[in-house]
């Protein structure tokens, strides 16, 4: 989540600032820098939060997505009334918020763009630091997506305590111990 004020050119303050997906890693570090020196400043606000695997295998992905997008959101804006929510997708904020959902925004909304970015690059770092504690798997590698190699690091060494069973079910096609 990111939070900035309406007069703040989002654009201009991060130059080449895209949706995440498309942008080079370096290219997303980058602009992650500028947003934590902004950030500094008190210009710009962001929160990132995560579910964990145990959250997704009990509830479901739309449950922790949508509780980590609720976190986020009341960690940056406790106040319902600070301002106007953009969500990417079909996500949504908890009802007393001002919210607008926009489908594929994370490519037509800036301050979407810079909080997949926030997102993205919180998550790789992460990555590296599961892959200190697991470093069989190649987090850093695969950033957890079931790549070919993550897939036969899987095969080869067996679950880490923090796969998820539904990857391992439904990616893998993999059966689960009980």
């Amino acid at each position: 989540a990111i939070a900035a004020p309406e007069t703040f050119d989002l654009l201009a303050a991060f130059p080449g600032l895209n949706d995440s997906k498309r942008l080079p890693e370096k290219k997303r570090e980058e602009l992650f820098s500028i947003l934590c020196d902004f950030e500094k400043q008190g210009i710009v606000r962001y929160s990132v939060s995560f579910s964990g695997h145990t959250a997704i295998d009990e509830r479901g992905i739309t449950y922790a997505v949508k509780s980590a997008a609720e976190a986020g959101i009341r960690s940056l804006l406790p106040d319902p009334g600070e301002g106007k929510i953009f969500l990417d997708g079909l996500l949504h904020a908890p009802p007393e918020y001002e919210q607008e959902t926009v489908v594929h925004g994370d490519a037509l909304i800036p301050a979407i763009m810079l909080a997949s970015v926030a997102a993205k690059v919180t998550r790789d770092r992460l990555m590296v630091q599961i892959a200190n504690e697991y470093p069989r798997y190649g987090f850093e590698r695969h950033k957890g997506y079931g790549t070919a190699f993550h897939i036969n690091a899987i095969k080869e060494h067996g679950p880490s305590p923090i796969h998820r069973l539904t990857f391992l079910s439904h990616i893998m096609d993999v059966s689960i111990p009980a």
